[in-house]
């Protein structure tokens, strides 16, 4: 959770201060690239705040009402900022970025100044504040990147695909992707205001806006599925969940597991239950300890475990 949190703090700090930013070089320069992504790192520091009430809220100790926890509170958070942000800042960033296709009109010239250096093209600051942000995102994306690759040593995966499709962990997932595409929104938007200052074409910035308003809202959709099936109560990956069948069914004394389910209740937060068909001979006031041996193997197995029901049938 620790590693979660940092990830978001590091991503909140650094969005929130490249859309004031982008928001400046907007105004002197009136670029349609330069609003979309200033729309763009709206969207990623409002998603930071959802992210972190997801957290925090999904850290709350189970109650009555909840007997399993708070942990889904995340995957409900993550599934808001897919709809509420993305979905809201690719869609204005899209249609800027159309309207400036269809009625084109020349980039203004604005001015800035510094006290030590004077008067400069306005540009200017698009650029360094582009510059800047890729790296700025390119240190919260190496944060990301590290908790996800903590996450895929642990457990075994593949790689970054694997990962993708199993995990549990929506925050840091969340975050990697948003990290990477507001990466690719920023390089999108400089080539954009470059191409169209240096040909004068102001089509250039125009497409990129509109570029970077779809993959938003790509980035959206994406997100929203994989908060979907983990809203709606996914299992273990089959092959996993296969290695835990086997340790019921090599158990000394089953003879057979008429039923075995597993499902999400949290980032990284399993629960198991199974229906264990045990040997005859078994004594009854044995079978107490007996059931909590196969509970613990389970959990020694996989470490996202955290609560095991076996129901013996005798």
């Amino acid at each position: 959770m620790a590693g979660n949190r940092s990830v978001v703090i590091a991503a909140l700090i650094a969005n929130g201060a490249i859309a004031i930013l982008k928001f400046a070089g907007f105004l002197l320069t009136g670029s349609a690239a330069m609003l979309s992504e200033t729309y763009h790192s709206i969207s990623d520091t409002g998603n930071q705040i959802f992210l972190l009430i997801g957290i925090r809220y999904g850290g709350k100790e189970a109650s009555r009402d909840h007997p399993f926890g708070y942990g889904k509170a995340q995957f409900f958070y993550s599934f808001l900022v897919s709809v509420l942000l993305f979905g809201i800042a690719g869609w204005e960033s899209a249609k800027h970025g159309y309207n400036a296709i269809v009625n084109p009109h020349a980039a203004e010239v604005g001015q800035a100044s510094l006290p030590v250096i004077g008067s400069f093209p306005g540009v200017w600051v698009n650029y360094v504040v582009l510059v800047g942000a890729i790296v700025f995102e390119s240190y919260a994306l190496k944060k990301a990147n590290d908790e996800m690759s903590r996450q895929i040593d642990e457990h075994g995966w593949s790689g970054y695909r694997e990962a993708f499709r199993k995990t549990s962990d929506v925050t840091t997932l969340t975050a990697l992707t948003e990290d990477t595409i507001a990466m690719a929104g920023a390089g999108i938007a400089l080539f954009g205001v470059f191409l169209s200052r240096y040909t004068g074409n102001p089509l250039y910035d125009a497409v990129a806006a509109l570029l970077i308003g779809l993959m938003l809202m790509g980035f959206a959709i994406a997100l929203a599925w994989e908060n979907k099936r983990l809203l709606l109560g996914e299992s273990l990956p089959a092959d996993e969940e296969r290695k835990l069948r086997e340790v019921v069914a090599g158990w000394d004394g089953v003879e057979e597991i008429v039923d075995f389910r597993t499902v999400y209740f949290g980032p990284e937060q399993l629960l198991v239950t199974a229906d264990v068909a045990l040997d005859a001979g078994l004594e009854t006031e044995d079978i107490d300890d007996y059931i909590s041996e196969i509970e613990n193997a389970l959990m020694e197995t996989q470490p996202q475990i955290r609560k095991v029901y076996i129901e013996p049938e005798v």
